[in-house]
């Protein structure tokens, strides 16, 4: 059985081919003892600045690992590691029509794994292919033309796909490993596999993508873009088909619905034909940026070795007395700021960085929690309504042509001192207060939380920090209700999926979402040839 070796550690300038060398020192071995070895976890020790570390764990097999185990069992640095079981796929043949909405990771995965019992399904995607849609949006990035069905929202894809690709997530899942090994099967690099904060970034995502829809479509999905959800068939109260571009029909049993966070209509229909669904707290407010090398300095100290990646950062701070949390979130080394609308008369913020991560900028998400106490009314989408009138605010504060909002840290804060307000967001920025484009509530629980943030991080609170605004799609306003089968309570055969659906955050656990939810209708096929039987 495989042995676990933990804190094996490489400094930053050496490479991870001499870990091998370095464990057989470390125990005294030959190195022609070791059958099988492989990195399976790395990840930075910044703690003593600036002599940072790199922390390894490996997976190995030896010739003699009882006699190993009898000289060094005792090392709690050793333990037998029990690899996890494979995950079994029945063969299941069915008649079942599936079909599939949003080609995001929930959508994406679920089809996989459909994939993996023999099952296909047919998968339509508002938005266009990922080649297509990268061209949609940079004519938005660069001359501000907005195509409403293809964007940083819709799209093959899904919003992760112009984003720092982050693969981490705070669920314990099985199906993690799976979800990994199919990312590097279609194109992205063997270090996500073991690194702690594993990211595939932007243009690597783009092929990603594009290889996994070849993929089903080799294997015998019908993949339709252009193809927008627009109604649903009801037979009594079960899901019989859905309405395509508000006339064709696509019969099915089952649908699996991933239409990500900011597909508004289809939350409206989805009321109107009898689904449950429940506002949920959310979060909300503004895209910080720094130069990047200031974030390095801060994070690994002064000298740090130019082999260190770009730094990131992870802050939080609750104020105990109103309960309102302020955090970061989706923080982007070496990223930049982008423009993320869908809707007309909006502007939404975002953050992006590719493989490299080798903008000059750091950029991340400030947010401050938000729930239906905030959002005027009780009413399921009431937070949609929340969200467009702070986008709306914004697109007006920022001249009324996709301009985002933007000020000085400094003199967000009331500080003297501000500097000139600079971004890296596209299209363009417009230097505004942002307390009269924010809520009270957010833009007060934001100074206080950036003033904490600055304890933890000193250096954060700068002149050369801006604030761009505003920063709404942190995840969906909505949770379309499903019960233990996973169906929607209301709309039997109707599967939500995914951040959409209001349970999933973030590339990882979305594609996990869809999973579960494959492996639902995969259950739910046998059961019916069981009984057939």
């Amino acid at each position: 059985m495989p042995l676990l070796v933990r804190n094996l550690i490489l400094a930053p300038t050496q490479g991870d081919e001499l870990l091998r060398g370095m464990f057989a020192r470390r125990f005294s071995l030959d190195e022609r003892e070791i059958v099988d070895f492989r990195l399976v976890r790395k990840s930075i020790d910044a703690r003593r600045k600036p002599r940072i570390k790199f922390v390894c764990t490996v997976e190995c097999s030896l010739l003699n690992e009882a006699a190993f185990l009898a000289r060094h069992g005792h090392d709690p640095d050793v333990a037998v590691h029990a690899p996890p079981e494979q995950p079994a796929f029945p063969s299941l043949e069915s008649s079942q029509r599936i079909v599939i909405v949003g080609m995001g990771p929930a959508g994406l995965f679920a089809a996989l794994r459909l994939a993996e019992y023999g099952l296909v399904a047919t998968i339509i995607e508002r938005g266009r292919p990922v080649e297509e849609r990268g061209r949609d949006v940079q004519a938005f990035w660069d001359r501000g033309v907005l195509d409403p069905e293809s964007n940083v929202q819709f799209g093959e894809g899904g919003a992760g796909t112009f984003s720092d690709g982050k693969l981490t997530t705070r669920v314990n899942d099985p199906n993690i490993r799976y979800v990994l090994d199919k990312l590097i099967d279609f194109g992205a690099s063997p270090e996500i596999g073991y690194l702690a904060k594993p990211h595939i970034g932007t243009d690597r995502l783009r092929l990603v993508v594009a290889s996994i829809r070849r993929w089903l479509l080799s294997a015998g999905f019908d993949i339709r873009f252009g193809s927008r959800l627009t109604d649903l068939t009801l037979s009594g109260r079960a899901v019989e088909a859905a309405v395509v571009n508000g006339a064709d029909e696509l019969p099915c049993d089952a649908l699996v619905l991933a239409p990500g966070n900011s597909a508004r209509d289809t939350y409206e229909m989805l009321l109107r034909r009898g689904a449950l669904l429940q506002p949920k707290p959310f979060a909300v407010g503004v895209r910080v940026e720094h130069p990047q090398e200031l974030i390095n300095r801060i994070q690994y100290g002064a000298g740090h070795h130019p082999a260190l990646p770009p730094a990131d950062y992870a802050l939080a701070w609750n104020n105990s007395r109103t309960g309102r949390s302020a955090y970061s979130f989706c923080m982007c080394p070496g990223g930049v700021v982008v423009a993320g609308a869908s809707e007309p008369e909006g502007v939404v913020t975002n953050g992006m960085s590719a493989y490299l991560r080798n903008s000059p900028y750091a950029n991340s998400a400030l947010v401050v929690t938000v729930g239906p106490d905030d959002f005027g009314d009780q009413s399921p989408l009431a937070g949609i309504g929340f969200q467009r009138r702070l986008e709306r605010r914004a697109f007006e504060a920022g001249g009324g042509d996709y301009r985002a909002p933007a000020q000085n840290l400094l003199a967000f804060l009331g500080m003297k001192g501000g500097g000139r307000v600079s971004s890296s967001y596209r299209p363009d920025i417009r230097e505004a207060e942002l307390d009269r484009v924010l809520p009270t509530a957010v833009t007060e629980a934001l100074r206080e939380g950036v003033r904490h943030f600055d304890r933890k991080m000193r250096g954060f609170v700068t002149a050369e920090a801006t604030l761009t605004a505003p920063e709404t799609r942190t995840s969906a306003p909505v949770r379309i209700v499903r019960g233990e089968n996973l169906q929607s309570v209301g709309l039997p055969g109707l599967y939500p999926a995914g951040e959409g659906a209001g349970y999933a955050g973030g590339i990882m656990s979305a594609a996990l979402d869809g999973i579960r939810v494959a492996d639902a209708i995969a259950r739910s096929i046998s059961a019916d040839t069981r009984r057939a039987l």
